[in-house]
């Protein structure tokens, strides 16, 4: 086993998140900020991934039928407005197109939900 990689270990998706994911109802987007902050961790060595990221993200963004949400200067923009309750740069653009967009952000991490933003999982 390579010991040099370390892989953050994400929870499972719950049936729900599965749910939101896989109806054909719902649209879907990847953020460009989750996109950018993969490549980051699997140049770190703290992502494994089975391809590199410029073929695994197009690849699993087009298998979900999930549209590319680039990141706009509003969103950037109301990071201001947020309180410090996340220290995380990613998590906190994330939240701000969420609330900008006026989307659900799919996330198993509790602090976001204390933010005034939509969450499921």
């Amino acid at each position: 086993m390579d010991t040099s990689l370390h892989c953050v270990k994400k929870p499972r998706p719950t049936p729900r998140a599965v749910q939101l994911i896989t109806d054909v109802e719902n649209e879907r987007y990847l953020s460009a900020v989750s996109s950018w902050e993969i490549c980051i961790k699997y140049s770190k060595g703290r992502l494994r991934l089975p391809e590199i990221p410029e073929h695994f993200i197009p690849k699993h963004r087009h298998q979900l039928a999930a549209e590319e949400l680039p990141l706009d200067e509003e969103s950037v923009l109301h990071a201001t407005r947020l309180p410090q309750l996340h220290a995380d740069p990613f998590d906190r653009v994330l939240i701000c197109q969420a609330i900008i967009h006026g989307m659900v952000l799919l996330t198993p991490d509790a602090f976001i939900s204390k933010y005034p933003v939509r969450t499921a999982w």
